[in-house]
Parts: C-alpha cells; structure tokens; sequence
C-alpha cells in the first residue's frame, strides 16, 4: 500500500469554521463535514496523473488549475521525451483528489483536453512491464522475420 496515513496536517480545506459540529465529539468518526462519510472507490488516490498537458504550460498554472480544488502537496512534471506533456499533483487530501478528479477530466487546457487517472503503482509497473515485454517480442519477430 501507499502509505494513506490520514494525518491532518493544516487545516482541512479551510473550512470557515473552527468549532466541531455541535455535539460531536472533536476527531470523533461520523461528525466530520458531510462528504467525509462519502466511501471512496478502492482506486481513489491523493496522487493524480495527468496527461495530455500542453508542453508550454508553466507550474503556476499548473497550481492554478489543481489548486481551485484543495491543497497541493506538490506537482511533479514530466521533462523526459516519454513523459513530456504529463504530470502527478499530490494532494494534501483525498477527498480533495476526487474532486479535481470529478471536476478536471476532460477539462480544457489550451486546446487540449486534460485525461486524468488515479495513480496506481501496480497499474503503472504492468504497463511498463506489458511494454517491456512487447518490445521483446517485436525484437524476436524481427530477428526470426515473423510479421
């Protein structure tokens, strides 16, 4: 697993109030802001990778776009050939994650328009394994002549 400890650390999306809901015990489970009781699907992460990016966009705007949903841990571009136009934001919150997600896919960005996903780090490591292993057969093909 990722490590999903659920530490709050700074305030939680700036809700405008500071007195828990009223009864409730402060940090008890259930008196949290409504959506907190919201279940997440199992795929839902703090990490989103996005691809699709317009190669020019600069990291303030990158801030701009994720950050209207909740805090940003940090943004992490792509600068290789491969990953060119792709990006993983962290988010502070999960729930914040899934609100950009919900609201972001298919968003446009100059012209492009943005594909988000949850990071998965097994998804991830399949793919470049599958890719790993397509090369190696269309290496042999090559090798023995098969089309």
């Amino acid at each position: 697993g990722m490590g999903m400890g659920m530490m709050g650390g700074g305030p939680m999306g700036g809700m405008p109030f500071g007195t828990p809901a009223a009864g409730g015990v402060p940090g008890a489970p259930g008196m949290t802001f409504g959506r907190r009781n919201v279940r997440l699907p199992p795929e839902v992460n703090r990490i989103l990778y996005v691809r699709n990016l317009p190669y020019k966009i600069s990291a303030d705007e990158l801030y701009d776009v994720f950050g209207k949903y909740g805090s940003i841990r940090q943004i992490r571009r792509g600068n290789g050939p491969e990953t060119k136009g792709t990006c993983f934001v962290v988010y502070d919150d999960i729930y914040d994650a899934k609100n950009a997600m919900d609201h972001l896919s298919g968003f446009n960005v100059a012209g492009r328009y943005l594909v988000l996903l949850y990071y998965n780090p097994q998804k991830m490591q399949q793919k470049v394994d599958a890719r790993a292993k397509r090369e190696e057969i269309d290496k042999l093909k090559r090798r023995y002549g098969i089309d």
